[in-house]
């Protein structure tokens, strides 16, 4: 059966099955994006597609070993990444996919905020800000002190001075406040980074690997200012540049007040890997339903045989019978009228009316792989009468 088929043949529970596989595969990816887990998820992937490929294709030694293997793996990966598969089931909460909060457009306090920055950069004073978006980034740091406050320029020179207890940590800004100081984040785990690069810089990275946030970085060093967004650091020249990254950034998720815009930013927001997600889950459904078990109901005509000579059948006139018919879905899926047929014998018929049991042995399916389940009506009267 091919993929024109399979579309053509969609039910309301395949959809659903799609776009519930979608969600999952995305958030998966989301969760485990930049931990150490990920490589390893990946890989477990192509293992799991060789695996089904020769399962599909009855390569038995092949699948065979690989059951083996699967099931060792498995319980290697739970062992070695437990930490990660807590954190993501701790993370599973069907409440947070709806509640996308209404987050402050950024206004003055970008601009405060953007001056501050270059006015520590001027100073080479390290400074580490992280800008909420509709994540909450609470899950992924840890040991922060709670604060109340607007981004003020004496308030952030009094966070990162060299000599403040909290300079070392990042600073939260949530809504256009500062929310919580001294917070410390996850370090990326990617490999290959820049030399030049500190704890900062990998744990500005680290942080928006994991989730939609911002994080201002100044190299305490170089002076040098940059922003972390969806695992990249980008430099930033000046004031200006850095207020239309925040803006940028922010943009997306301020003004989320009714359902049409939550709608909106749930399709919006990493809408290209949500179509790379969706495309691989439709590839994988469209190469793995064809084994599903399935079930279908259509109609066929009677085909009447040897009725004796000299009589003539009266009703019922087009005879059809309902079938129920079970098998792998790439055999069950393409049956119709056209390719199933249905006849009875009637040699030995007498005139009048006479019932006629239907059976399964009256009904001829394309291959042996499907099995009628149900025939509606099991018997059928029919009426003859005598002469053409």
């Amino acid at each position: 059966m091919g993929p024109l088929t399979m579309i053509q043949d969609l039910r309301f529970q395949d959809v659903l099955d799609i776009l519930f596989l979608t969600v999952f595969s995305y958030h998966l990816y989301i969760w485990f994006r930049g931990t150490k887990a990920f490589k390893a998820l990946v890989g477990l992937l192509v293992f799991g597609a060789v695996f089904t490929a020769a399962r599909v294709w009855g390569l038995f030694l092949t699948t065979w070993v690989f059951q083996i293997l699967w099931q060792v793996l498995v319980l290697l990966l739970i062992i070695l990444f437990q930490r990660e598969i807590r954190q993501v089931l701790e993370r599973v909460n069907p409440l947070r996919t709806f509640g996308l909060r209404h987050l402050a457009s950024p206004g003055a306090w970008a601009q405060g905020v953007a001056q501050a920055v270059f006015s520590l950069a001027s100073t080479k004073t390290g400074v580490l800000i992280i800008l909420e978006g509709v994540d909450n980034v609470e899950e992924h740091v840890t040991e922060g002190h709670p604060l109340d406050s607007e981004p003020t320029l004496e308030l952030l020179v009094g966070v990162f001075h060299k000599e403040s207890p909290l300079h070392d940590g990042a600073m939260l800004i949530r809504a256009g406040r500062v929310s919580q100081v001294a917070c410390y984040l996850p370090l990326s785990s990617e490999t290959g980074l820049p030399k030049q690069w500190g704890t900062r810089h990998r744990a500005a990275l680290g942080l928006t690997e994991r989730c939609d946030a911002m994080v201002v970085v100044v190299s305490e060093e170089r002076g040098e200012v940059s922003v972390a967004l969806r695992g990249e650091m980008f430099p930033v020249k000046d004031p200006d540049a850095l207020v239309q990254r925040i803006r940028d950034a922010m943009a997306p998720s301020a003004g989320v007040s009714t359902w049409r815009d939550r709608a909106r930013l749930l399709a919006t927001r990493r809408w290209s890997t949500k179509a790379v997600v969706f495309g691989v889950v439709c590839v994988v459904w469209l190469a793995l339903a064809g084994q599903q078990d399935y079930e279908i109901s259509f109609q066929v005509p009677i085909e009447v045989q040897d009725i004796p000579t000299g009589l003539t059948l009266v009703e019922p006139v087009n005879p059809r019978v309902r079938l129920w018919v079970s098998g792998l879905r790439k055999d069950a899926s393409i049956l119709s009228e056209s390719n199933v047929q249905a006849r009875i014998d009637l040699r030995g018929v007498e005139k009048g009316r006479r019932i006629v049991t239907i059976s399964r042995e009256h009904i001829q399916l394309p291959n042996e792989r499907l099995t009628v389940v149900k025939i509606e009506p099991s018997s059928m009267e029919f009426v003859f009468q005598q002469g053409p």
